[in-house]
């Protein structure tokens, strides 16, 4: 490890602090180490030894955040609420607002075992049959969080679902307004206003009202060991809350790469898998028909959709490309980001002009 990534680990986290506090919520240990999980863009992931546990914490980057980003104390809450229902998700330990420990809220969650899907497929599921169960595996647990009686697992003040979509124009807006604080010196990004102008004036008013992910994407789950494919377990949970559930189908499909689409740019290299374009796996189209038969829902206005999860990511690669510049993240796919938004504007603008089909 590297001098700057050590300062950079000692930033996240006090081990000594952190076990104190694990000893007095789990008992004493011999055994205890921590590193950190580097896959992650957004909050801080620390893989954890503690005796014959293993744990996973959950704490947000260091540094000035966006309002309401990095939320992990509401990312507990969700998870810890869904621990008895059919969702997927990680067993909760425990969680704390005591900046004293590691200079930020964090949570701590057992560790789940199995593969998350990063730019290929591992070879147990290179087949055509396990190949379609991945994405009808994705589907359906996504309907699974859908379904969900938010009011029966005391969630029912979780969010405002009310009005939900046109507020999500608004906050990724805002988001965008934070980061171009800093990134307009660097360079701009024009074609983002007009696809800000669209989404604002097409915003859908009326939607299901359901939990939602707010960050459900394939390596955001994990698939069991084994064949066939199945999931084991949901994460990233940090922007959920009641609202759209087509918010949920439209960022999972903007990830979702097929043979027609052209090849991401080298700079969105980290957040573009394409291996789903081999022959087996379902298409946008399949996925989006699996959906409507699980949940009974229909998704229209697909192109909004679609686009706002493209703008989405943009605005988080913004607010990446900012704490790059600020010098508040090692994460090497941040100053990637002075091209990758701009090409990530321009798909949004692809798929609200009927460019990019479903």
């Amino acid at each position: 490890m590297s001098d700057e990534s050590d300062a950079y680990f000692d930033r996240i986290v006090d081990v000594n602090a952190l076990a104190e506090f694990l000893e007095d919520e789990l008992g004493p240990v011999e055994d205890y180490d921590v590193r950190r999980h580097q896959e992650g863009h957004s909050n801080e992931t620390l893989f954890v030894t503690w005796g014959d546990r293993e744990l996973v914490i959950r704490r947000p980057p260091p540094g000035e955040t966006a309002d309401k980003a990095h939320d992990v104390l509401r990312e507990f809450e969700v998870v810890d609420a869904l621990q008895g229902t059919d969702v997927r998700v990680p067993t909760t330990v425990a969680a704390t607002d005591d900046h004293a420990i590691i200079g930020s809220d964090f949570y701590v969650m057992e560790r789940e075992d199995g593969t998350v899907l990063r730019g290929a497929e591992p070879d147990r599921f290179a087949t055509p049959e396990h190949r379609e169960a991945i994405g009808a595996e994705l589907v359906d647990r996504l309907a699974e969080i859908h379904e969900v009686d938010y009011e029966a697992v005391g969630l029912g003040d979780f969010g405002y679902p009310e009005g939900f979509t046109q507020r999500q124009v608004k906050r990724w807006s805002e988001q965008f307004e934070w980061a171009f604080e800093v990134t307009t010196d660097e360079r701009e990004v024009p074609v983002i206003r007009d696809v800000m102008a669209w989404l604002k004036d097409n915003a859908p008013e009326d939607h299901p009202q359901t939990l939602v992910h707010g960050d459900y994407k394939l390596d955001n789950v994990m698939y069991a060991p084994g064949t066939p494919p199945e999931i084991a377990s949901i994460f990233d949970w940090e922007m959920s809350t009641l609202g759209d559930p087509f918010t949920d189908l439209g960022w999972m499909l903007s990830y979702w790469w097929e043979a027609k689409d052209p090849e991401p740019p080298e700079s969105l290299d980290t957040l573009s898998s394409t291996f789903m374009a081999e022959p087996g796996y379902l298409t946008r189209e399949e996925l989006v028909d699996r959906y409507e038969d699980a949940t009974g829902f229909t998704f229209e206005n697909e192109r909004f959709y679609r686009a706002l999860a493209v703008y989405k990511l943009a605005a988080l690669g913004e607010m990446f490309f900012r704490r790059y510049l600020e010098g508040n993240s090692d994460d090497p796919m941040y100053p990637k980001m002075r091209d990758g938004v701009p090409a990530l504007a321009a798909r949004a603008q692809r798929i609200i002009d009927g460019d990019e089909q479903l």
